[in-house]
């Protein structure tokens, strides 16, 4: 992606004013001479071979007048926005997960922040994953602009200091619950089997709300991390559109962030998470008809499913020796004919990749795959049917640039998702095998 300056974006992240902050140490050793022993140590988290756990948690919220991902920020609620990350240190070279209140990063960009957030956790790119949970009422993390690059210059920041503080894990916590009456299907089949409505996350129409809740997976997965008894960062997994209401200006972080400020406060010692699974084709329209109220309501719902999930979670003992990341490198195919079509202004923002890493974490008995753009619910289900005897999660929503990823059988049926997608059918085939070839290695 090159700029009207014929720079790459890592070009100009070079020459950007804040790394000018990068030659302090050099002006200091400049003139009081070198660095002590003690100022030159060995990073606190290096300093073992036992498992360990950094956390960072930063605000990623708009100034007002900021370009929304479809209208301009005209104010922010209390919570803002945050970019939240782990970064897990002595099973190999670091890795670092990262969920973004936004509403998607892709192709250079998601790159970018890769790049940057690797460099500063002293690890490569392909064990780092960005995703974000794809709020409406958001940013698009265009690195482009100013205020993105100073969140990620945050990031970078917060990343060093959070692993100075590393903090070992003894344990890990598995659970998951049923989340009541937040996500429903969003394709609203006819008797042909075609699609003949789209019931979106906020359907004022009772008719469709009464519609069958379809296809979903109606469990929230956890996975908590210990020290012992003191619980340190807990990661939640669901799938849904999560929106409540939207389009008002206000940067926010819709339901799935209220839900998981709820559970900040109930457990307060542990840094909570939340990534939003394969869940483009799901929203909560049949139990939203767009009243504010329901925004409270929801994540009410979702935040139940959360406190039984970590309430229930079984607890196993951890160690860098059973603790492993994988990745497999895919490219998916574009319906070229389709994609030059497409007419959302908010699509058209993003070139899609050519090529994606699909990561996967294992600890224990536990996988967590970390998926590209916008997958339907299927793909999340299929992997939780490829081992079911291991706890299964699933991230999506990170390079966010192929956006919607229906099924092949889902092409064949049109439907919203299907007439804005620009992928071709087979691009099925390739992700349902990357995702096998991951979950099956290894334990």
């Amino acid at each position: 992606m090159k700029t009207g300056t014929n720079l790459t974006v890592s070009e100009m992240r070079v020459f950007n004013p804040c790394k000018l902050i990068l030659l302090i140490p050099l002006l200091v050793w400049m003139n009081h001479g070198p660095v002590s022993a003690e100022e030159t140590r060995t990073p606190a988290w290096q300093e073992s071979n036992s498992l360990k756990i950094a956390v960072f948690d930063v605000d990623a919220t708009p100034p007002v007048g900021y370009q929304l991902a479809y209208d301009r920020c005209t104010g922010t609620w209390d919570l803002g926005l945050r970019a939240k990350g782990i970064i897990l240190v002595g099973a190999g070279d670091p890795v670092v997960l990262v969920a973004i209140d936004w509403i998607g990063i892709g192709n250079e960009s998601h790159r970018e922040f890769r790049r940057a957030l690797a460099l500063a956790a002293g690890t490569t790119p392909d064990r780092v994953a960005v995703h974000t949970l794809h709020q409406h009422d958001a940013p698009v993390g265009d690195i482009r602009n100013d205020f993105v690059l100073a969140v990620l210059h945050r990031m970078e920041m917060a990343v060093g200091a959070a692993m100075e503080k590393a903090q070992p894990v003894t344990h890990i916590g598995l659970g998951s619950a049923p989340v009541e009456k937040v996500a429903s299907n969003r394709r609203i089949q006819g008797p042909d089997g075609k699609i003949r409505a789209t019931r979106f996350t906020a359907t004022a129409d009772p008719a469709l709300r009464a519609e069958p809740e379809g296809l979903i997976d109606p469990m929230v997965s956890l996975v908590s991390f210990w020290n012992n008894d003191k619980p340190l960062a807990v990661m939640s997994f669901y799938a849904t559109h999560p929106q409540s209401y939207y389009r008002l200006g206000i940067a926010n972080p819709d339901f799935p962030g209220v839900a998981r400020f709820f559970r900040q406060l109930a457990v307060p010692d542990a840094l909570h998470i939340h990534f939003n699974g394969a869940g483009s084709n799901l929203g909560a329209g049949k139990y939203n008809d767009g009243s504010h109220e329901n925004r409270l309501i929801l994540a009410e719902r979702l935040a139940a499913g959360m406190k039984q999930a970590f309430e229930s979670s079984s607890r196993e003992k951890i160690s860098p020796g059973s603790v492993d990341w994988k990745t497999e490198t895919i490219s998916l195919p574009v319906d070229s004919i389709k994609d030059a079509k497409v007419n959302s202004e908010f699509l058209k923002r993003f070139n899609i990749s050519e090529k994606f890493d699909i990561g996967c974490l294992s600890m224990g008995r536990s996988k967590i795959l970390f998926m590209p753009g916008e997958l339907f619910v299927e793909y999340q289900l299929a992997a939780k049917a490829m081992r079911p005897d291991l706890f299964v999660a699933m991230a999506a929503y990170g390079d966010y640039s192929p956006g919607y990823i229906p099924t092949a059988d889902a092409f064949t049926r049109g439907g919203y998702e299907v007439e804005v997608a620009r992928l071709d059918p087979s691009c099925e085939t390739i992700l349902m095998a990357a995702m096998s070839k991951l979950l099956k290695e290894g334990r």
